[in-house]
């Protein structure tokens, strides 16, 4: 097995400053044990044979309806209050009502609570992230629905601000505590905002809601010497700039046939790290291990520059049906003395 790269290498990967010996490589993050018939072992076994450039720790944000045993009130909903679960996942809703939501913040979770941080890692010399799912907009169309998400930047603008605060700020204290309690150096969040053609909103929605508070959360991962990461699935070139500008360290995946790795790599790639994102959409399940190893060698043809700023990973989660002959040839063609077609 290559040796893993340091916490060091991967900061300056991640700003800049140089690349390291061989591309840094987190398909350990986005690999589950369906790949494996949910055989735990089978999974620690398989991919202790290729590097792991980086540890993980979850950072445990309140669920919709779900009471942690470490903590009953560490969650959204209120006593007494029961999700709407007719239709599917993006039409269930907590708040049904603007008007409402008085018990909702009455009864919001408290940030120094335990289920917040309820793991404990030991450093090994890896960089060590710290990961939540959902943001800003996919935390509001959880507990709003997305068709009332998506009028919502419209007819109740002050609404969606009071709520965006208090999330930003109980993010923040999480945060706060994952730095002191955990020493993570960075924070990877997601929020899921474009589609497979186009964000789910325009430049200016996004200026006035997101651009913001987003801001905020990459000034607090900064001020406590982290770096802030964002997962978002779909085209976000429109975005991008904007991230840039309010100084997002990371971004992950330029999702497969939505955007044009050429032009992203070109514009953007000197400006912020890409964690490029392998299809997976089709490649792993119905691909080759060929085509498998002709998309990681474009990918780091695309990508790699001297100074760095680029990771390697999968563009989301494992399913299933993926081939594990074309997980092997991912990493064969990753490492360093594989061919470069």
């Amino acid at each position: 097995m290559m040796r893993t790269l340091t916490r060091e290498e991967i900061i300056h990967v991640i700003e800049g400053k140089g690349k390291a010996e061989r591309v840094p490589l987190l398909y350990d993050f986005w690999i589950y044990s369906n790949v494996f018939g949910e055989d735990e072992e089978m999974l620690r076994q398989w991919l202790s044979q290729y590097p792991c450039d980086m540890a993980q720790v979850p950072v445990y944000m309140p669920e919709v309806d779900v009471r942690p045993k470490e903590d009953p009130s560490y969650c959204w909903a209120p006593p007494g209050v029961d999700l709407r679960k007719d239709g599917g996942l993006d039409a269930q809703c907590l708040i049904e009502d603007w008007e409402d939501t008085e018990a909702f913040y009455r009864n919001f979770p408290d940030p120094e609570s335990p289920a917040a941080i309820r793991e404990r890692v030991k450093k090994d010399g890896r960089y060590l992230v710290g990961r939540w799912w959902f943001c800003l907009f996919e935390r509001l169309w959880m507990l709003r629905g997305m068709e009332n998400a998506l009028t919502d930047f419209y007819l109740y603008p002050e609404e969606v601000h009071k709520l965006f605060t208090k999330l930003t700020d109980f993010y923040m204290r999480v945060m706060e505590r994952a730095k002191e309690e955990l020493d993570v150096d960075g924070f990877f969040v997601s929020d899921d905002i474009g589609t497979q053609t186009a964000p789910f909103f325009s430049l200016d929605i996004f200026r006035k809601f997101f651009k913001p508070y987003y801001k905020k959360l990459i000034d607090k991962a900064h001020e406590i010497g982290t770096h802030f990461w964002l997962h978002s699935c779909g085209n976000i070139e429109a975005f991008l700039p904007e991230l840039i500008e309010i100084g997002l360290d990371v971004i992950h995946p330029i999702q497969k046939n939505t955007m044009d790795e050429k032009v992203i790599s070109e514009k953007y790639g000197d400006k912020i790290c890409i964690l490029a994102g392998i299809d997976v959409q089709y490649l792993f399940a119905f691909g080759t291990p060929q085509e498998v190893e002709q998309e990681v060698n474009y990918l780091i043809q695309t990508y790699e520059r001297p100074e760095g700023r680029f990771m390697l990973t999968m563009g989301n989660g494992s399913t299933p049906d993926w081939k594990v002959e074309n997980l092997d040839a991912m990493y064969q063609a990753s490492l360093p003395g594989a061919r470069r077609i």
